[in-house]
C-alpha cells in the first residue's frame, strides 16, 4: 500500500525511531483496513475520532500509540494541521506496579545456564537493566573495557547514555566473544549478524520466568539496586529516565525498603 510507504518515509525524515515507525505503520494499516477505506487521502476527522472512540484497544498504552499515529497521519498526510484530534483526551495511564523478581533467585538461575551466549545476554540485561532493544542493538565497539563502560546508542527517545560495566560481566562477555566471534553486533543470530528480540524473550522464559517478559529483568535490576543502597539519581541515570518520577516507581515495589519503615505504632 503506497500510503504506508509515504507515511513511513515521512516519519523517517522526521527522525522517528525504527521501532516507532514499525508500530505506527502497523497501526495505520489496521485503521485503514478496519474502516474499509478505499482512498486514504479522503479520510475525515470524524472517521478518525469515531475509530478512536469505538476501537477495542488492548491497553491504554496502545490507545495512546494509536492517537499519536493518527495525529501524525492527519498532520503529515492529510495536511489537517488544525485537526480536532487535539481535543481528544488521552486516557490516564494504568497505575500498575511492575513485576519484580528477587535478585538472589535471578542470580541463582543465571548460574545454571550452560549456553554461554544465553548466559551473557541475560546477565548483561540484568546487570544494568537494559531494555531488550538496547541489548540486541549493542555493537562490539560499544563495550569500553578500558574505562569499564557500555555506550547505549540511539535508544528510547533517540538518546544515548553510558552505563557501568562490571568485571563479572566483562569476563563473561570475553568468554562469549572467544567462542562465538560476533562480527558487528555484540550478539549475533544463528543466521544473521544480529540477535532478535523474540529470541531474547524465549531464552528469558526458558531460564528465568515463563510468566513474564525479559523487561522484568530491567525492573528487577533497578529495584535491587535501590535495595542495596544505590542513590535514586544514579539509578535514574543508568535507566535513562528523563524524569525522576519514572524512577521513583521502584520505591513502591521494594519489599526490603517497606520492611525497614518505622511505623508510628
Amino acid at each position: 500500500m503506497k500510503i504506508l510507504e509515504i507515511f513511513t518515509e515521512k516519519l523517517r525524515y522526521k527522525n522517528y525511531s525504527p521501532r516507532t515507525i514499525d508500530v505506527y505503520k502497523s497501526y495505520l494499516s489496521n485503521f485503514i483496513k478496519f474502516n474499509n477505506i478505499k482512498d486514504p487521502y479522503q479520510v475525515t476527522t470524524n472517521q478518525i475520532v469515531r475509530f478512536l472512540e469505538s476501537y477495542n484497544f488492548t491497553s491504554t498504552s496502545q490507545q495512546n500509540q494509536y492517537i499519536g499515529c493518527l495525529k501524525l497521519f492527519a498532520k503529515y498526510i492529510l495536511n489537517k494541521k488544525d485537526i480536532h484530534l487535539s481535543k481528544i483526551e488521552r486516557p490516564r495511564n494504568e497505575k500498575k506496579l511492575p513485576k519484580v523478581i528477587d535478585g538472589e533467585f535471578i542470580k541463582q538461575q543465571l548460574s545454571k545456564i550452560d549456553n554461554l551466549k544465553h548466559k551473557a545476554i541475560l546477565t548483561l540485561t540484568y546487570s544494568v537493566g537494559l531494555r531488550v532493544s538496547e541489548v540486541v542493538n549493542l555493537k562490539i565497539e560499544d563495550i569500553d573495557s578500558k574505562r569499564m563502560l557500555i555506550h547505549i546508542k540511539n535508544t528510547k527517545g533517540r538518546k544515548d547514555r553510558i552505563v557501568p560495566l562490571s568485571q563479572t560481566v566483562l569476563e563473561l562477555l570475553r568468554g562469549y566473544f572467544k567462542e562465538y566471534r560476533p562480527k558487528e553486533y555484540l550478539f549475533n543470530g544463528q543466521n544473521s549478524l544480529q540477535y532478535s528480540i523474540g529470541s531474547c524473550q524465549k531464552i528469558y522464559k526458558k531460564y528465568i520466568d515463563e510468566n513474564s517478559s525479559i523487561h522484568t529483568l530491567r525492573h528487577s535490576a533497578f529495584t535491587n539496586l535501590l535495595e542495596s543502597g544505590t542513590d535514586l539519581r544514579i539509578i535514574q541515570k543508568i535507566a535513562g529516565h528523563s524524569s525522576s518520577k519514572t524512577t521513583e516507581i521502584y520505591t513502591h515495589v521494594s519489599n526490603q525498603i517497606l520492611g525497614k519503615v518505622n511505623l508510628p505504632i
